[in-house]
């Protein structure tokens, strides 16, 4: 499984592109087709962007928990899909192209940040990624509500 960890800052150049950042364009320089699926967080105001491979073990994980005689079941699973990408960084500097509609949804100016997220990498508007930071203390109260390991 692909782990990506870091913090990049990245400008969206003229056309809307933006580059991936190496360390995670390495992460994925052994898989045979790099395709990543981008979808916008249901909780936080950013993007969420998977490797082809680990968006199939997600959904399919979802789809086996849904019943799709539920018309709840079907209408979530309908909104969950809503609004994705997918895209291929180019061979050369690993440039990709977000949809604008997804950009605009996270309030994109002119600089993202790319933050690795262990199986996913998060995809901020640069102001908002500082905002988005727990505080000290708030971290550290969760922290202690974590059961502990096995």
């Amino acid at each position: 499984m692909t782990k990506f960890i870091g913090e990049y800052t990245v400008k969206i150049d003229d056309k809307g592109r933006l580059v991936l950042p190496s360390a995670f364009k390495s992460a994925v320089s052994g898989e045979k087709d790099p395709k990543f699926v981008i979808k916008k967080d249901i909780f936080a105001d950013c993007l969420e962007m998977y490797t082809f491979t680990e968006w199939e073990r997600q959904s399919e994980e979802l789809k086996s928990r849904l019943d799709f005689f539920n018309r709840k079941h079907t209408l979530f699973w309908r909104e969950y899909m809503r609004n994705r990408a997918v895209v291929e960084p180019d061979s050369k500097i690993g440039r990709i192209s977000i949809p604008k509609k997804l950009l605009e949804a996270i309030d994109v100016d002119k600089e993202v940040v790319f933050s690795g997220s262990d199986f996913k990498i998060e995809i901020w508007a640069k102001e908002k990624y500082a905002e988005a930071s727990l505080p000290g203390e708030e971290f550290i109260s969760i922290a202690e509500t974590l059961p502990e390991g096995k």
